[in-house]
C-alpha cells in the first residue's frame, strides 16, 4: 500500500505504545520515524549530567537555555531504525532509564526546551513523509498534519507494559514505582503551561488497552484506506 507524502502525528499518554506503533507505521509505509520523546530525554540527560537539575528537581533554566544553543541532538539511521545521538555519542540506552523518565516531564515543561525540540522536529520533518510521536505533535509542532492520532490506554495496562519493558532491559523497577511515575507524568504533561498534552480537535482516538500491535496496524490500514485512497503500487525509493 503506497500513500501520499503526508505527516502522521501521534500524540498520547506515556507508555501507550506510541513509539512502537509509529515505528511499525514507518516500516510499512516507507516513512521516516522521528522520536520527539528521545529529544526531550536527550535534553534531560544532558541537564542531569551537567548539574542543571537540583535534588529537589529545580532546573537551572538559564544555564540549560545557553547550553541548547550548541547542543547537538540528532538521529542516525533510516526509517524506523533511527537511534539518538548527542554529538558523536550514542545515548539511546542512557535516555531510557527510570532516572531520566522521572525528570523528563519537568524538563519538557520548560518553554525554552519545547522551543528547541519543536525547532529540531520541524527541520527534520520539513520534507514530509514522516511519522512522529509525542505529546503536542498534532497541536503545536505540526498542527497541519494530514493525519493525527491520539493514543490512550488504561493506567494499569500502561504500567504493566512499561515495567515489563524496563525489566527486560535489566532495569530493577517495580510495578508500583512505574505506576507512580506514570501518574506523575500524566499530571505534569496535562497541566503544564507550555503546550500541555491535549487531543487535537481533528485527531482520531486509538484506545489500545486491549489491542495487540497487529490489531493496531489493521486499524491504521483501515483509516489510511478510507482517508487517502492509497495505491497498491510498489514503495517509492
Amino acid at each position: 500500500m503506497h500513500i501520499p507524502d503526508i505527516i502522521i502525528a501521534i500524540d498520547g499518554y506515556s507508555s501507550t505504545g506510541k513509539s512502537s506503533f509509529a515505528r511499525l507505521i514507518a516500516d510499512e509505509f516507507d516513512f521516516l520515524y522521528l522520536d520527539s520523546g528521545a529529544l526531550y530525554r536527550g535534553v534531560t540527560l544532558y541537564a542531569m549530567e551537567n548539574g542543571m537539575i537540583s535534588p529537589d528537581k529545580e532546573i537551572d533554566v538559564p544555564a540549560l537555555e545557553t547550553a541548547m544553543e550548541t547542543l547537538d541532538l540528532h538521529f542516525a539511521g533510516s526509517g524506523s531504525h533511527s537511534v539518538t545521538y548527542m554529538g558523536e555519542r550514542c545515548v539511546e540506552k542512557d535516555i531510557r532509564t527510570l532516572a531520566v523518565s522521572g525528570l523528563v516531564s519537568p524538563i519538557a515543561a520548560v518553554p525554552q526546551v519545547r522551543a528547541y525540540v519543536d525547532r529540531r522536529l520541524r527541520e527534520l520533518g520539513s520534507r514530509k513523509r514522516v511519522v512522529l510521536d509525542g505529546r503536542d505533535i498534532g497541536t503545536t509542532v505540526f498542527p497541519d498534519a494530514e493525519l493525527k492520532i491520539f493514543m490512550v490506554a488504561d493506567l494499569d495496562v500502561r504500567a504493566m507494559r512499561r515495567a515489563s519493558e524496563m525489566q527486560s532491559k535489566g532495569e530493577n523497577v517495580s510495578f508500583d514505582e512505574v505506576m507512580k511515575n506514570l501518574e506523575e507524568r500524566d499530571y505534569i504533561d496535562s497541566h503544564r503551561k507550555a503546550s500541555p498534552l491535549a487531543k487535537a480537535e481533528d485527531a482520531i482516538v486509538l484506545d489500545n488497552s486491549r489491542m495487540t500491535l497487529q490489531d493496531q496496524m489493521e486499524w491504521i490500514r483501515k483509516i489510511i484506506s478510507e482517508r487517502f485512497n492509497p495505491s497498491t503500487s510498489a514503495k517509492s525509493c
